[in-house]
């Protein structure tokens, strides 16, 4: 029986769970949203939780056990820097799971995380990201059509007519 084992170990061994959480929310708190299978999401939502809640008190210390649990300069800096100030008055709930469907090759059921606070700021900057795509001849300006140069026409040969 499995009484008092909330763990997930989603198939993995310690060190490679560990290493896959500390990616998992790196990318996170780089990009906002991450796109992944269900149970990776539940887990890493209890994996950077009290991580964001330790950013609110900035300090050395608490620096120092992030970048224990992240192992990335860049992430660490990202979530106090800019994460820390808007989620300061937030008492908690600081990702929000989207289901989004199942996978085609394995039905494993995906979704999409993402931090509550930047849902917005995510969306308007992948639509300034995206830019209308040119098709070919659809937005060109219509060309003079290039003069030609006149072709020589080659001489005709008359044939020796015999008298």
């Amino acid at each position: 029986m499995r009484h008092g084992r909330t763990v997930n170990h989603l198939g993995r061994t310690s060190s490679h769970r560990k290493a896959m959480m500390a990616n998992m929310a790196t990318s996170l708190i780089l990009h906002k949203r991450i796109e992944t299978t269900l149970a990776k999401a539940k887990a890493l939502r209890g994996y950077v939780e009290p991580l964001i809640t330790k950013c609110k008190d900035d300090s050395t210390h608490s620096r120092r056990v992030v970048f224990s649990y992240l192992k990335r300069k860049e992430a660490v800096s990202e979530l106090f820097r800019e994460i820390a100030p808007k989620v300061a008055e937030r008492p908690g709930g600081y990702t929000r799971i989207l289901k989004t469907g199942f996978r085609k090759g394995d039905a494993a059921e995906m979704c999409i995380i993402e931090l509550v606070d930047f849902s917005a700021y995510t969306q308007t900057k992948e639509a300034a990201a995206k830019k209308k795509t040119r098709r070919a001849g659809t937005t060109k300006k219509a060309e003079k059509p290039a003069e030609v140069a006149p072709v020589a026409e080659a001489p005709v040969v008359e044939e020796a007519q015999a008298e």
